[in-house]
């Protein structure tokens, strides 16, 4: 709730207003902590713990260190980073907007803007991956990972570049009528142009894949060649759910904005309906590790035995060990 004696933003307040954010506001209460919000809030929970639990994964088993790893971690990282904005964007709705700085509230927004680009361009680099190991044959070289790492500090890089946009200026404050219904501070020209950038990165991710589906489908003799060929198109039936849940997820949250630009103001209720649609965009963060561990034998195998690596004796480990070593003789 807000601080004793916290005063309301004029300008938030003003914008909330204009938007009709404020219209069907119960003031009776300060913070509303009903049913959906703890629902959400537990789900954000089990978002940041579900995530936690495949970095953890990755980190320690160096089975997976290994440059398409390395990025499903930062998805992970990503996801994450999701979850918890997301649950602070709960916990600071209400009635105390109203009572957040203009930077704070800036902060609360642009944090998610900048988990979704950072998602959206480690999608980017998976495909990029994808394509090199599946068309390209490129063998994978673990003298190269500070281009790995490279590459994924550039994409947070650029989120964070797109993420902090708003607070350097690209807003609408003190010019209402340009403003986002879904966001009352954020010009509708950045939430348009956000929302181009992300559609075209989508775009871009979907070709390659494609691309990869026909080249592999057309040359598959040539793919059996390659020594981890069966490996790598595990891998990429992975990314491929992944992306495409992704798209499902987020779609009808980027088709909301899109009509938020396109509004007139007062003239599309549909918006003041946007916590579901935000809620299903979130889903896709808690949804990924459930992908990777149905998807791939290896990460469910290292998920679940940190989930139960307190009751696993030096017997079962062995044996295990042993199991491994003999499937992999074989499959070999």
């Amino acid at each position: 709730m807000p601080p004793a004696g916290a005063m309301m933003n004029p300008d938030i307040f003003k914008h909330y207003n204009y938007t009709g954010k404020l219209d069907n506001r119960n003031h009776t209460t300060s913070v509303d902590f009903g049913p959906e919000k703890v629902v959400f809030l537990i789900i954000c929970s089990f978002i940041v713990l579900e995530n936690l639990i495949v970095l953890i994964a990755i980190w320690q088993n160096h089975k997976f260190h290994s440059r398409m790893y390395f990025f499903i971690g930062n998805l992970a990282l990503c996801d994450l980073l999701a979850g918890v904005t997301y649950a602070v964007n709960l916990l600071m709705s209400g009635e105390i907007t109203l009572h957040l700085s203009t930077e704070e509230w800036f902060i609360r927004e642009g944090s998610v803007f900048v988990a979704l680009g950072a998602s959206i361009f480690s999608l980017l680099a998976i495909a990029i991956e994808r394509h090199l190991t599946m068309i390209k044959m490129r063998p994978y070289d673990t003298t190269k990972n500070y281009r790995v790492f490279l590459l994924i500090g550039t994409c947070w890089l650029i989120a964070v570049s797109l993420g902090v946009l708003p607070i350097l200026g690209w807003n609408c404050l003190g010019n209402l009528p340009y403003c986002s219904v879904i966001l009352p501070l954020y010009a509708k020209s950045y939430v348009a142009f956000c929302i181009i950038i992300f559609t075209a990165l989508l775009l871009a991710i979907s070709v390659l894949y494609a691309r990869i589906y026909v080249v592999v489908k057309s040359s598959s003799r040539k793919v059996m060649k390659h020594s981890n060929s069966e490996h790598s198109m595990a891998l990429l039936r992975t990314v491929i759910i992944v992306v495409g849940v992704f798209i499902v997820c987020w779609m009808p949250i980027f088709v909301l904005l899109l009509t938020d630009v396109a509004c007139t103001m007062r003239q599309c209720p549909i918006l003041l309906k946007d916590e579901w649609f935000i809620a299903m965009a979130m889903m896709n963060s808690a949804m990924n590790p459930v992908i990777y561990t149905l998807a791939s034998r290896e990460m469910r195998r290292a998920f679940f035995g940190l989930l139960c690596g307190c009751i696993v004796t030096p017997c079962t480990a062995g044996g295990k060990a042993n199991g491994e070593g003999s499937r992999s003789k074989s499959s070999s």
